[in-house]
């Protein structure tokens, strides 16, 4: 239901001196609407966010050279310059549907460094919460301010869809706030006839991705200490005291003062180098404190240590014996001891000062196994040292050396739909035996569109995955067709778009299979149970010694000979079912097509779950150096474990021409590593749905 006209609560209140509205660079209040934009808010002293389609009206002067946004508040007037669009640039010229989400600008207002700033949220917003819209808009003829109530009803994609009070011309970029917790939770963006739409803060996530993205690091510490500043300060105008007054209203959750004097010292600490360590140590403490030991369904993309708290938001004791706010609580000192263990090595004032502050609060609140796997995780810190016990009916507290979860990246190529689309996804493997999903496209794209499709989700899950000393390798499951398609050289930034004096130190510039290890497996093979013949020689393999044989006969070791006889397929079946089980099937050539094909079908028929093949076009008499390179290559592994790395390092001798050159390298090496072990990961199968056709 609509509020608007009703006196606004104290809450609500707050939001109007970090308002403003988005104008014309130089026109100042606009007080006729003329060259009126749209909204916006501070969300730290000198930083606005608004969208990116509000910003866009500045056109190319503003989104692609940089020029001046004017910017009214309660404070004054002055100009601002947009530091990160999502869209950019490239949206201009192309209609308003062209500013898809997550249209989120971020500002810099230089003048405004003591403009009072909305307290973010730390979580995604929940499904059915009380919201309040706000903004400026013209809707009644006159630029007036405009509030009102209503409901999240949904999610669409990317979008929050509202009900009750929707946005109108105007109120786009203004701040949608959660009336429950007291927390901005997104901001609005436009409407349809019966809904509203919002953009949610998480969105902010997708500019840390953005070239000067770590800007964003430097927006959330100085939002943190404001808070913690006008809390310590002011205490009666405060944000917190607000929010705090709905806590002491009944509305779940971290105590506001706790949470800002928390934030605050999270502000002073180096950020995470991306998401995978907060999501990390989100799941040892999840499984310490409620003993379940699964990582999570949906994925998550943290950037900032204090989102790893808003993770930890809903716990339950399975026991039943404790309150769910005090086992979310348990989890946040927990987790907060183990961020402090982290920090080890930065400002030692600083990491004393947070180590008592948090083993305080354990003395005071933390359930008592709690409190002393917090104390044990800060003795070196400042703390007491004691032992950590375990939890009664529950999992151990994990100690500061307790190995972290190996987070992997699976990537899968369905068969070819639609005359020339192949499906794909990309998944998160936990500890080798879950699966969690990052995204897909079911309808698929081209094969020479794949790399383009899967670059932006396969950047995000290798960010989750990789933490602390952990470097997530990459599974790719392919049919056979694609097996000599090189996705060890794709890269996680567009070709050519860097620059060339620093590429070469970009990871995100230099092929993936420089950097990580990437194996390929057998699509269709992985849809099965493994058979006995693929359990045996998995077993002969990881045990070793590795030793080479021909995937065909008539292209041995010594390099092709003229006038051999072709082997035919069953010969091919006979002979690598009768080869030892550590034997690995070497081939001088592709195997996507052909009689490489041909033979690479009858060895996973024959249970081998390693092979080694040069994938690019070459000429015969090189096949004898591959050969005997392979040969060493097997020979250093030794085991199949080691195998992978053992290819990366030839990789990247081999992207030397210097070097493949003086040490005699050949080819584009490509690896199967596909043990039967695993998940079957996939099982269901990657068509799109019924009826369904790609868009044209």
């Amino acid at each position: 239901m609509t509020s608007f006209g009703e006196p606004l609560s104290s809450l609500e209140a707050m939001v109007r001196p970090a308002l403003a509205r988005i104008v014309a660079g130089g026109d100042g209040y606009a007080p006729d609407g003329d060259d009126y934009w749209g909204s916006g808010f501070f969300v730290a002293p000198g930083w606005l966010l608004t969208c990116a389609h509000v910003v866009g009206e500045g056109g190319a002067a503003v989104m692609r050279a940089g020029g001046p946004v004017g910017v009214s508040w309660q404070g004054g007037t002055t100009t601002g310059q947009v530091i990160l669009a999502k869209p950019g640039h490239e949206a201009l010229g192309r209609g308003r549907g062209s500013w898809k989400f997550p249209d989120i600008a971020l500002v810099r207002v230089r003048d405004a460094d003591d403009a009072r700033c909305v307290w973010l949220s730390d979580r995604a917003p929940a499904l059915h919460a009380s919201v309040s819209l706000h903004g400026w808009s013209l809707e009644t003829g006159d630029l007036s301010v405009r509030y009102g109530t209503g409901r999240i009803s949904g999610v669409d994609g990317k979008a929050l869809l509202l009900s009750g009070a929707l946005p109108v011309g105007g109120l786009s970029g203004g701040p949608v706030l959660d009336r429950r917790s007291g927390a901005v939770i997104g901001m609005n963006k436009g409407r349809g006839e019966n809904e509203g739409a919002a953009v949610p803060v998480t969105a902010l996530r997708e500019l840390f991705d953005s070239d000067g993205g770590d800007v964003l690091h430097t927006v959330i510490r100085e939002h943190d200490l404001h808070h913690l500043r006008h809390f310590t300060d002011s205490p009666a105008t405060a944000w917190t005291t607000a929010q705090a007054d709905l806590h002491r209203s009944g509305a779940p959750g971290l105590d506001p003062e706790l949470r800002v004097r928390l934030y605050g010292y999270f502000a002073e600490l180096r950020p995470p180098t991306g998401p995978g360590p907060v999501v990390d140590l989100v799941a040892q403490v999840k499984a310490a404190v409620t003993g379940e030991d699964t990582p999570p369904l949906l994925v998550h993309d943290p950037r900032t240590w204090r989102e790893g708290v808003g993770l930890l938001h809903g716990l339950r004791d399975r026991s039943g014996s404790r309150g769910n706010a005090d086992v979310e609580l348990d989890a946040v000192l927990l987790y907060a001891a183990h961020v402090a263990r982290r920090a080890a090595g930065q400002d030692p004032r600083l990491l004393r000062a947070f180590a008592a502050w948090l083993t305080e609060q354990a003395e005071r609140h933390a359930y008592w196994p709690v409190g002393e796997a917090i104390r044990t995780l800060l003795a070196d810190l400042g703390g007491a040292s004691r032992t950590a016990p375990a939890f009664a009916g529950t999992a151990a507290v994990p100690d500061a050396a307790a190995p972290s979860t190996r987070v992997d990246v699976l990537v899968r190529i369905g068969d070819v739909q639609y005359g020339d689309r192949y499906p794909w996804s990309v998944q998160l493997l936990y500890d080798g035996q879950v699966v969690t999903p990052v995204d897909g496209d079911d309808v698929g794209v081209p094969l020479g569109k794949l790399e383009e499709s899967v670059r932006g989700p396969l950047a995000k899950a290798l960010s989750l995955g990789d933490h602390d000393e952990h470097l997530a390798a990459v599974e790719v499951f392919l049919p056979r067709r694609l097996f000599d398609l090189p996705v060890d050289e794709w890269q996680l930034t567009p070709h050519g778009t860097g620059d060339d004096d620093s590429d070469a130190l970009d990871e995100h510039a230099m092929p993936i299979g420089l950097r990580r290890t990437v194996v390929l497996r057998a699509q269709h093979r992985n849809t099965r149970p493994p058979s006995p013949e693929w359990r045996r020689r998995q077993k002969g393999v990881t045990r070793g010694p590795l030793t080479a044989v021909p995937l065909r006969a008539e292209a041995p070791a010594d390099g092709h000979a003229p006038g051999v006889r072709r082997e035919g397929a069953l010969a091919v079946y006979g002979r690598l079912g009768g080869a030892d089980d550590a034997c690995v099937p070497v081939h001088c050539g592709p195997v996507g097509s052909g009689d490489g094909h041909e033979a690479m079908g009858r060895a996973l028929l024959a249970g081998h779950s390693v092979a080694v093949w040069r994938r690019d076009a070459h000429r015969p008499d090189e096949c004898a150096a591959f050969h005997a390179q392979a040969a060493r290559l097997l020979e250093l592994a030794g085991r199949a474990d080691r195998l992978a790395r053992q290819v990366r390092e030839l990789r990247i001798r081999l992207s030397d021409p210097d070097t493949a050159e003086t040490q005699g390298l050949k080819g584009r090496i490509a690896l199967l590593l596909d043990p039967p072990d695993r998940p079957r990961h996939g099982t269901e199968p990657m068509q799109p749905p019924a009826l369904a056709g790609p868009e044209l």
